[in-house]
């Protein structure tokens, strides 16, 4: 072999042949070990019960982070200078964060909803400033479906950053009622005929007791609270039903429900 030839092959083929295997070995051996790490984690949270949503989001980020580790690790084997290059890519990842601070917000409100868990779909919630049932939670957004059947899409940031009522979290729900009787009628028979009402009604649970009580003397009428338990799902029908039952009730025993009125008095001047 000539000299030229083999100063060339010991001086530049060999030792970038062999860094080159190296790189290679470094890369498949690092995408490996991602994987197998991703998929270790991805089983990890799916024993904790996470949702299979954040899941897979996750597991793309950690997975996508690893890779990157791995790229630079082999880069660096062949010799390139990573130290620019992981700060530039610190520098991409502060511009891009920036750039996408919302988004970023509204992912990890996602993250906390999906974890913490105030509501599921199928509940009926009220979320910045807005009722409805909740279809879908994804990472970045709920979606809510209107009593009207109209679709709403909130940002899971504006979610995380106000009250959250849930109508749906517990089994039974109160109805609150207020019906006014006139000042001639008995209170203690009307009282007694709404109460009939409400035991007689299937969905009104017995424990706890329905309530039928005086709760204040208003202008025109003694309004009287009327406090029934149902299960959750049972409220709405139960309200409708019950508001007409009372109403026909009170008619067929002759309690008057007074509409608002004033009276008005003239005095005549003396002559």
């Amino acid at each position: 072999m000539p000299i030229e030839t083999q100063e060339i092959w010991s001086t530049y083929l060999v030792p970038w042949g062999t860094n080159i295997g190296l790189a290679i070995i470094v890369f498949m051996i690092g995408k490996w070990l991602a994987r197998a790490v991703t998929n270790g984690l991805s089983k990890l949270m799916g024993k904790a019960r996470l949702d299979a949503m954040l899941i897979s989001f996750l597991s793309n980020i950690i997975n996508a982070a690893l890779m990157v580790v791995v790229v630079v690790a082999a880069l660096s084997q062949l010799g390139v200078e990573t130290t620019s290059l992981v700060a530039l890519l610190g520098a991409a990842g502060l511009a891009v964060g920036l750039a996408l601070k919302d988004s970023l917000s509204h992912f990890a409100a996602g993250v906390m909803i999906i974890l913490f868990r105030p509501f599921k779909a199928g509940d009926y919630v009220e979320v910045a400033g807005t009722g409805g049932t909740v279809m879908k939670i994804s990472v970045f957004s709920t979606e809510l479906k209107t009593p009207d059947a109209r679709q709403v899409i909130v940002p899971n940031g504006s979610i995380y950053g106000s009250n959250v009522v849930n109508y749906s979290a517990m089994p039974t729900r109160r109805i609150d009622l207020v019906v006014g009787i006139s000042y001639d009628a008995d209170m203690k028979t009307a009282k007694e005929v709404i109460m009939k009402v409400l035991q007689a009604h299937p969905s009104v649970l017995a424990d706890p007791e329905p309530v039928v009580a005086v709760a204040e003397l208003a202008d025109s009428s003694v309004n009287l609270v009327v406090r029934p338990w149902v299960n959750t799902e049972d409220l709405w029908p139960t309200r409708f039903a019950l508001i007409e039952q009372i109403k026909e009730a009170l008619d067929a025993n002759g309690i008057a429900i007074p509409f608002p009125q004033v009276d008005v008095h003239f005095d005549r001047p003396a002559a």
